[in-house]
């Protein structure tokens, strides 16, 4: 079974168009929080289905193609199914073709190789800057 470090590895490379999706990794009871989202955006999904849900409308608004997962530092903790990471994504903003990167903070929880709680904060004035807004 998957660490909670080779979770967010995969992760990564679900992110960067690899074969296993975040979706696929998610548990059927995660929860997936962003506690940092804009006024107006959902903070918190219970299970998979309503994240996934989120995401699929979601994410052809986003024109954005993500290159790479850089800088990134795990944390270990007490509990060896928990990590705390801190990641940059950095990507190609569509059809500009220009790059950019945003800092994340990730709290990563798996069971069985897949996420059950995943807490992410990141710098949402910095995307919508290089988004040019959020979507919908």
């Amino acid at each position: 079974m998957p660490d909670a470090r080779e979770t967010f590895e995969a992760m990564c490379d679900g992110w960067l168009g690899g074969p296993v999706s975040f979706d696929d990794l998610l548990a059927e009871d995660a929860v997936v929080e962003t506690p940092f989202s804009p006024p107006g955006h959902p903070r918190r999904f219970d299970g998979k289905a309503e994240f996934v849900a989120f995401a699929e409308r979601t994410r052809g608004e986003l024109p954005i193609r993500f290159d790479e997962c850089r800088n990134v530092t795990v944390h270990e903790t007490t509990d060896p199914d928990r990590i705390v990471v801190e990641y940059e994504l950095a990507g190609t903003v569509l059809p500009a073709g220009q790059s950019a990167s945003a800092a994340f903070i990730g709290v990563l929880r798996v069971r069985d190789g897949r996420i059950t709680h995943w807490r992410e904060y990141q710098n949402t004035l910095a995307i919508t800057e290089f988004l040019g807004g959020l979507p919908s």
